[in-house]
């Protein structure tokens, strides 16, 4: 996070001072780093006094079962129901994160928890902390990152709702799987596996509930190994409503994906306009046209040479987002465009917003020279709008490459 810090104190067994950076978390006191701990397992937590107990005895009981040296830490998140007296009382680490939000909670327990490996799970008592084995062996074996599949483990009568289990989640997940080619199935299973360091160098920075995609998301995109589990979901043993927000979480995820794949957003809706007006414009430049009885003249073209214009802006954002989200390390570095980028110079760019503008003026000119022979008197817009249409267009999109060439080269010297 660059801009936005978040500050943790830690309740045990001393107070830990943490503001996170950007690739760079700084501890004032005592480190959280321990080699003599292997797992921590994080549990965000705001108002869990139901449940939170009976999560922390089961991730103690896998401990103890497994032979494991872990920990439970509880990212409190301005708990007013005594939940972290629950929490210290049954021997758990409470890391009090001031900042609110899912996101927020999950990134503090996470860069204060000890352990090589970090298991994440709601303190709602849906997880069963007391089976693990899967996520633990999976990340022994080098995994970066171990998912949780809940379509595959079981979920019980009442533990989903019917329009999480049969369009949010397969929508949210299938959409996930297109933009990023990502091998998950269950893009929002709330219990997950990880090397800290590993996640902790992603960046991660979304403070809501949709963390759980960025944290698959930036984890595909930097190649990060990643595998699946079989895991159960079990009721919310909670009295209370849970707190997310279908619609408005739903919203939040459905963005994150689309604000982090710039070619889905911008770049194939802009190509798809920009074709479909180029050849409808080559179409209806020499004549008028007519389909069923349907007449197509120079409105339709006037159309189809905005969405050349619209289409063409939208690559231009494509390219714009791309580089900008790289050089501010949001997503990684991209072969492909730097490949293209070293042709794609201002100098070209200037020669082929020139050629294109002055194609332009001399459509303008040559459509002035056919209104001046009729002495500047009224014309047949059905042949004369056939030159300006395309004139227009032209000097636009000359002036759009010329403009964008330059903030693209703006762009360029931040970068090198």
């Amino acid at each position: 996070m660059r801009t936005d810090q978040i500050r943790v104190n830690s309740s045990h067994p001393s107070s830990i001072h943490l503001i996170m950076r950007t690739k760079n978390i700084e501890f004032a006191g005592q480190s959280v780093d321990d080699p003599a701990v292997e797992l921590s397992i994080v549990m965000p937590c705001l108002n869990e006094a139901e449940t939170l107990g009976t999560c922390i005895e089961k991730a103690l009981r896998f401990f103890r079962e497994a032979g494991i040296a872990g920990e439970v830490v509880v990212a409190d998140n301005g708990s007013s129901d005594g939940s972290q007296s629950i929490a210290t009382g049954l021997g758990a680490r409470v890391v009090q994160v001031t900042a609110r939000g899912y996101g927020n909670a999950l990134m503090g327990g996470i860069s204060a928890a000890r352990g090589k490996y970090v298991i994440m799970g709601d303190a709602d008592d849906s997880y069963d902390f007391g089976s693990l084995e899967p996520f633990v062996g999976t990340l022994r074996n080098g995994y970066d990152l171990v998912m949780g599949n809940r379509f595959k483990g079981g979920i019980a009568p009442g533990a989903m709702p019917p329009l999480h289990r049969y369009l949010g989640n397969p929508v949210l997940t299938t959409i996930g799987k297109l933009f990023f080619r990502s091998a998950c199935n269950d893009f929002h299973c709330g219990l997950r596996g990880f090397r800290r360091e590993a996640v902790v160098d992603l960046d991660l920075r979304t403070t809501g509930m949709e963390f759980a995609s960025e944290l698959v998301v930036k984890a595909t995109l930097h190649g990060l190994r990643i595998a699946e589990v079989p895991t159960t979901l079990s009721r919310d043993g909670r009295s209370r409503p849970p707190h997310l927000r279908s619609w408005r979480d739903g919203w939040r995820h459905l963005r994150f994906l689309l604000l982090y794949s710039p070619r889905w957003l911008f770049l194939f809706p802009g190509l798809l306009l920009m074709i479909v007006g180029l050849c409808l414009g080559a179409w209806l430049i020499p004549r008028p046209r007519t389909i069923d009885g349907i007449n197509l003249d120079i409105h339709t073209l006037l159309f189809a040479a905005l969405a050349v214009i619209i289409g063409f802006q939208a690559v231009n954002f494509a390219v714009f987002t791309k580089v900008f989200a790289i050089t501010e390390g949001l997503l990684p570095e991209d072969k492909r465009l730097e490949s293209v980028l070293k042709f794609v110079t201002l100098e070209v760019g200037l020669v082929v917003g020139g050629f294109l503008l002055l194609a332009g003026v001399v459509g303008a000119a040559y459509a002035l020279r056919g209104w001046g022979a009729e002495s500047f008197g009224p014309l047949d817009p059905t042949h004369t709008m056939r030159i300006v249409i395309p004139a227009v267009t032209a000097v636009t999109l000359g002036f759009e490459i010329i403009l964008s060439s330059f903030f693209l080269s703006i762009l360029g010297m931040k970068r090198r």
